[in-house]
């Protein structure tokens, strides 16, 4: 009974989110109401809320497994590889893979989604509440595994969280002005290189 009930839960915050997106990417973030948004899903303006607390929720649910990403890469890294290495190298198979969160994605849903989250002044503001957890969870990680000094810890954490960040906005610019991920890949990499060089002569031995 219990997974039965997860199972219908699940389906429920899937179709609720489904529709948030479609509604938005076609009329806007703040053209559309939550009530619109219930409608469309078929359920109450109750049960929304049950699901997505606020609206902005309604998006930005979709990150959350990245918020604590890089703490995991530096947390699962081997014993030999130093954590900078570790989250360098997790970058650049993030580019050949073209994820998303690279900002190097060029499949239409993919970049309408990025753009909106962007574009829309609410959904960007959350979108730092969940950097500033990805920067908490990296900093934790460098003092648990590597023994990083917390201030130490904590300036590196913001480096790598912040550098993340500019290298994605790069790409996602890049596309938005009509390049494609295959004709931006190498550039893309060619940043990211020198971003964590850069990071690396930053920060010295201390990662």
């Amino acid at each position: 009974m219990t997974g039965l009930r997860e199972r219908k839960r699940a389906r429920t915050h899937a179709a609720i989110s489904e529709a948030a997106i479609a509604l938005f990417l076609e009329h806007g973030f703040d053209q559309v109401s939550v009530v619109q948004v219930a409608e469309a899903a078929e359920v109450s303006k109750r049960t929304l809320f049950a699901y997505f607390p606020t609206k902005e929720d309604l998006v930005i649910h979709r990150f959350a497994d990245h918020e604590d990403e890089a703490a995991r890469v530096v947390r699962a890294r081997p014993a030999e590889v130093g954590p900078l290495t570790a989250l360098r190298e997790h970058f650049l198979a993030g580019l050949r893979d073209r994820d998303p969160i690279t900002g190097l994605n060029d499949i239409p849903q993919v970049l309408a989604f990025a753009r909106l989250v962007r574009d829309t002044p609410a959904l960007l503001a959350r979108s730092v509440g969940f950097q500033e957890g990805s920067r908490r969870a990296l900093a934790a990680a460098l003092v648990d595994t590597a023994g990083t000094p917390e201030l130490t810890a904590r300036l590196a954490a913001s480096w790598v969280v912040g550098t993340h960040w500019l290298l994605s906005m790069d790409n996602l610019d890049a596309l938005s002005a009509g390049a494609t991920a295959e004709a931006r890949y190498p550039a893309a990499v060619r940043d990211a290189e020198t971003a964590f060089t850069s990071l690396s002569e930053g920060l010295g031995t201390s990662l």
